[in-house]
């Protein structure tokens, strides 16, 4: 590996705006490194949360009266914030839903409705989470659509060569992650996309693991869709969004029916609202999607390549570290990886591993991952998973290490 260098940073700074963190778990200082299942949320998220409780808390976009107009302002703020976030064409390119699970089950539901028939390929990769499986097979038993499976190779990688071979005028819809939220590998995105446009296929990304550690540009990826959560961005959880395009989504049926996503209601028809409120059926999460916005702040404030350059430092410091230990297996070890290190102990299984960490203090996830397909492909149960978010230190990877030595030296 290359020299580790230190990027400039005030990590304690950093480290304040998160008070959860100042806390003792099992009789130790909590080490939190289970990121990539929900980062913790930043303060100004929280105060924010707490003054539209205490002061603003109305119903939005259907009152006249002052609480109303402030809390619909604050909402489409946050829209106004994604916009510029993710850089859409237009904030109206926008749809908030529960999450990035809801956003996918929006399109392979409402758009797949429409647009997939008998025979149209649906392809997926095999590093996607259920979330990107599942609504897709639904999809398929609805409309006999077909799913093929993008493969990997055994470092975690797309075989870009086989995806080249599955793409064909029968591609309907490549519906992919950017980050892999088991391996944290990045895929090339970019030419993912570029080859499936070449071959007249919509496009759906699971940004839900990069949005907190990569730039987004839609407009420069040139995706059709794109989701994402707020509970993995330092935001509240509930809340994420689903992009996109305005000539897609004015094609596409409403998801759900109900309030605020109609213009007007008989007993003989309805009229649909514009987008995107036409997605946006009943009083949504407004608290947590106006706190959402200073998420996005916080993220901004320090900078995507700031961010990116520091988890990779200590991607690459724990690597190093980890390698040392007997027994350690890193699982997905892809050139382009996020800070997600997926693992396995000789002699120690991942749950017990799991258990005698958080006996520490130390939080990882254990298991599959919610991703039981690529589980399989590398013909394993589960892994151990550490991921790294801005606020972690290369001081809490020292504890994490040496207590990982010695749950090893335990099971000899």
């Amino acid at each position: 590996m290359s020299a580790i260098t230190t990027t400039a940073i005030d990590i304690a700074k950093i480290r304040a705006q998160f008070p959860v963190l100042d806390q003792e778990v099992n009789g130790k200082p909590l080490i939190y490194f289970d990121n990539a299942a929900t980062s913790q949320t930043a303060k100004n998220v929280v105060d924010a949360l707490v003054e539209f409780y205490e002061k603003d808390h109305a119903n939005i976009h259907r009152g006249i009266h002052t609480l109303a107009e402030r809390s619909t302002k604050a909402f489409e703020a946050t829209r106004e914030r994604v916009h510029r976030f993710i850089n859409s064409e237009e904030a109206d390119e926008i749809i908030f839903t529960k999450g990035t699970t809801e956003s996918i089950n929006l399109v392979a539901q409402s758009w797949g409705s429409k647009f997939l028939k008998k025979g149209d390929e649906i392809l997926i990769s095999q590093l996607e989470h259920h979330s990107n499986i599942v609504p897709w097979q639904l999809a398929a038993e609805r409309t006999g659509a077909i799913i093929k499976v993008i493969p990997i190779n055994a470092k975690g990688e797309i075989l870009m060569d086989e995806y080249k071979r599955l793409l064909s005028a029968k591609t309907k819809v490549v519906a992919v992650n950017y980050v892999s939220n088991s391996l944290g590998t990045i895929n090339p995105i970019k030419e993912i996309i570029d080859l499936a446009i070449a071959h007249g296929a919509t496009t759906m990304i699971d940004a839900a693991q990069a949005a907190p550690h990569v730039k987004l540009d839609v407009q420069e990826l040139n995706c059709d869709f794109l989701a994402l959560s707020s509970h993995k961005m330092y935001g509240p959880t509930g809340v994420g969004i689903l992009y996109g395009r305005r000539d897609i989504l004015e094609a596409t049926p409403p998801y759900q029916g109900g309030g605020e996503m109609i213009k007007d209601v008989s007993f003989s028809g309805t009229t649909f609202n514009d987008i995107p409120y036409k997605f946006e059926a009943g009083t949504p999460n407004i608290g947590e999607v106006i706190a959402f916005k200073y998420a996005m702040d916080f993220i901004d404030d320090i900078g995507h390549e700031n961010i990116q350059a520091y988890e990779n430092e200590l991607l690459e410091y724990a690597m190093d570290k980890l390698q040392q230990i007997p027994g350690f297996t890193p699982i997905g070890t892809a050139d382009n990886k996020a800070s997600v290190i997926s693992f396995l102990m000789q002699n120690v299984h991942p749950y017990d591993l799991g258990q005698l960490l958080d006996v520490k203090g130390i939080a990882v996830r254990t298991g599959h991952h919610c991703t039981q397909p690529l589980m399989d492909f590398l013909k394993i149960d589960g892994t151990v998973r550490a991921s790294f978010a801005v606020y972690n230190t290369k001081e809490e990877i020292d504890i994490f290490c040496d207590a990982l030595q010695k749950i090893v030296e335990r099971f000899k």
